[in-house]
C-alpha cells in the first residue's frame, strides 16, 4: 500500500523538524512548504492525504489557502493549526469546512491522534452551513441579475449545485425554500440568456462560445490521443452536474481529479441529437448531409442512436486519428459485466469509448414505474439512488481496473435532466413527436411568450420533417401538456425528470479528466 501523503504548510516550516522526522518514522509521507501560493501548486502535482495548515501566514492567509484548496479539492481533509484561540478565526475555518483544528505548539501525539482520527473519515461537523448560504445568498441573486457569459453562467450552477448538496440534509425547510427559489429564478435567466445567444454559437457568429457537443471530441478528447498515450472515454447517459459530486468521493479513492469542467450540451438536449452530435463532431442537419446512412428522423422506425460507432470513427479520420479504438454501449446488468471481463483485451488500445446507459434508464423509469418514483421521490433521492447503483454497478468495477492499469480516464455525459413542474399548453397533430421539454412538427399552437421558438430548423442546424416544420423548447422548470385531457397529464407528468429543453441541467454537464493514483 502506498504511504498517506501529508502536505504540511507554515512559514516557519524550519522549527518543524522534529515533528516531521516523527511522522516519517511512523511511515508518513510528509511534503512542507513555508507559504500558502506554493502549497498550492504542490497539491496540484500529485494526490495528498491530508494537509497541515499554518493560519498565520504572510502573502496568502491561510484562511485564504483554505478557501482555495477546498475550491480545488473540495474532498480532502486539512487540519487548521493556529496560535490565536479567537472565536471568529475558528469560525472562519470551521465554516470552509476544515477537518480539525490545533493549538500551537502542538506536540507530536496531537498531530498523530489528528491523523488518525480524520484518515479515518471522522470529521468535524460544521454548524454553519445554512448561516453560510444565507451569507451568499443576496451575493448570488447579485451575480444572476448581472450580463454573464457562459463561464460566468457556469461558476454560478456550480455555486447552486454546492449549496444544494450542503443543505440537502438540512430541516429548516426555510433555508430549502430559499435555495429552491433562487435556482428557479437562475433557470430563467439562463434560459433567456441560452435564447439570445444560441444560434450565434452553433452559427461561429460569436467568437465566445462555450465548448458543446459537437466540438466537444474534437477540444476536449483528440488532443489527448498523442503517442503511446491511452484514455478511456466512458459517456453515462444524462449524468447531470450534481450526480456527478455525489459519486466524486467514491472515484476519489481510485483517481485523483485532473479538471472538473462543464461544456453546454446542444438543443434538443436528448440523445437522438446532442449523442450523436458528441460523437460526429457535426450538428445533426451536417450528420444528415454527409453520412446520411447514419441518420435517423425523428418519424423514421428504428433506433436514433444505433451508429454512434460508425460516427465516431468517421471523425477519427477527419482528424487524422488513426489509432485502433473500441465503442461499446452498456444497456443492461449482463452487458456491464461481459465488459468487464473483456477489459483485458481492451487496455492496449489508444482509445476505448463505453456508453452507459443507467442514469437515462432511471429518469424515464422514475416516470412510468411509481415503486422508482417514490425511491427517488425529490432532488436528492435521485441523486442518492444514483449513488447506490453506482457502488455495486459493473461501471464501478471498470474504473477500479482501470485505475489499476494506470489509464486515464475521461467521464462525460450527453445531456442532463430537470425535474420539471410547470405546464405549457401546446397544440400539434398527430406526427408531432411526443418529448415533453420539445417539440418539432407542423402546425403547432401554443403561446410565444412561454417557449423559445426556432422557427427555421436550418439556423440551429436541426432536421425539417416537413416544409412548415419548426421547433419550440421548454424553459426551466416547465413541461408540455397537451388541453385533452389535461389535468391527468399535467399530474402524471409533473414532478418527473425530462430532458430535451433549456435548462441549466440539461445544457451544463460534466466532462471530467481522471488521472489513477
Amino acid at each position: 500500500m502506498d504511504k498517506i501523503a501529508i502536505l504540511w504548510a507554515d512559514d516557519e516550516i524550519d522549527l518543524l523538524k522534529p515533528h516531521i522526522l516523527f511522522l516519517k518514522d511512523k511511515g508518513y509521507d510528509v511534503y512542507t512548504s513555508n507559504n500558502g501560493v506554493e502549497a498550492i501548486e504542490i497539491l496540484k502535482t500529485r494526490p495528498f492525504n491530508i494537509v497541515f495548515l499554518d493560519e498565520q501566514m504572510p502573502g496568502l492567509s491561510g484562511i485564504e489557502t483554505l478557501i482555495q484548496i477546498k475550491n480545488l479539492f473540495p474532498n480532502l481533509p486539512v487540519v487548521m493549526i493556529t496560535k490565536s484561540e479567537e472565536e471568529a478565526i475558528m469560525e472562519d475555518a470551521i465554516g470552509s469546512k476544515i477537518s480539525d483544528y490545533l493549538i500551537k505548539p502542538v506536540n507530536p501525539n496531537q498531530i498523530l491522534l489528528s491523523l488518525k482520527k480524520n484518515l479515518e473519515n471522522k470529521k468535524l461537523i460544521s454548524e454553519k452551513t445554512a448561516f453560510s448560504h444565507q451569507q451568499q445568498f443576496r451575493n448570488i441573486g447579485m451575480e444572476i441579475s448581472n450580463r454573464l457569459n457562459f463561464d460566468e453562467w457556469t461558476a454560478i450552477y456550480r455555486k447552486l449545485v454546492f449549496w444544494e448538496l450542503e443543505l440537502e440534509r438540512s430541516q429548516d425547510p426555510g433555508i430549502l425554500d430559499i435555495l429552491k427559489m433562487q435556482k428557479d429564478e437562475a433557470g430563467q435567466v439562463f434560459s433567456r440568456y441560452v435564447e439570445n445567444n444560441y444560434l450565434d454559437w452553433v452559427n461561429g457568429k460569436s467568437q465566445q462560445r462555450p465548448v458543446m457537443s459537437h466540438t466537444l471530441l474534437r477540444e476536449k478528447v483528440l488532443p489527448q490521443l498523442t503517442d503511446n498515450s491511452q484514455v478511456f472515454l466512458v459517456l453515462i447517459d444524462n449524468l447531470r452536474y450534481d450526480q456527478w459530486k455525489i459519486l466524486q468521493p467514491l472515484i476519489e479513492e481510485l483517481f485523483r481529479v485532473e479538471s472538473d469542467e462543464i461544456y453546454y450540451a446542444i438543443l434538443p438536449t436528448t440523445t437522438q441529437y446532442a449523442r450523436n452530435a458528441l460523437f460526429s463532431g457535426l450538428m445533426p442537419t451536417e450528420i444528415e448531409k454527409k453520412y446520411p446512412k447514419y441518420w435517423v428522423n425523428e418519424d423514421d422506425e428504428g433506433t436514433k442512436n444505433q451508429f454512434e460507432g460508425e460516427l465516431l470513427g468517421e471523425l477519427l479520420k477527419r482528424f487524422g486519428k488513426d489509432v485502433k479504438y473500441s465503442y461499446h454501449k452498456i444497456l443492461n446488468l449482463n452487458a456491464g459485466r461481459k465488459l468487464v471481463e473483456t477489459l483485458p483485451n481492451l487496455a492496449g488500445n489508444p482509445l476505448n469509448v463505453v456508453v452507459y446507459n443507467f442514469v437515462d434508464m432511471l429518469s424515464h423509469a422514475r416516470t412510468e414505474m411509481e415503486v422508482i418514483r417514490e425511491l427517488a421521490d425529490d432532488e436528492a433521492a435521485y441523486r442518492s439512488i444514483t449513488l447506490s447503483w453506482f457502488e455495486h454497478s459493473p461501471l464501478y468495477d471498470i474504473l477500479k481496473f482501470l485505475s489499476e492499469r494506470k489509464i486515464k480516464t475521461i467521464i462525460t455525459t450527453d445531456h442532463g435532466s430537470v425535474k420539471v413542474d410547470g405546464p405549457v399548453k401546446i397544440v400539434g397533430d398527430k406526427a408531432t413527436n411526443t418529448n415533453l421539454r420539445y417539440k418539432t412538427g407542423k402546425s403547432l399552437s401554443y403561446n410565444r411568450k412561454e417557449v423559445f421558438e426556432v422557427k427555421n430548423p436550418a439556423e440551429a442546424f436541426l432536421p425539417r420533417t416537413n416544409v412548415s416544420s419548426n421547433y419550440v423548447f421548454c424553459r426551466g422548470n416547465d413541461f408540455f401538456a397537451y388541453p385533452n385531457n389535461y389535468n391527468y397529464y399535467v399530474n402524471y407528468y409533473r414532478n418527473t425528470f425530462q430532458h430535451g429543453g433549456i435548462s441549466m441541467e440539461e445544457m451544463m454537464v460534466p466532462f471530467i479528466t481522471l488521472i489513477p493514483k
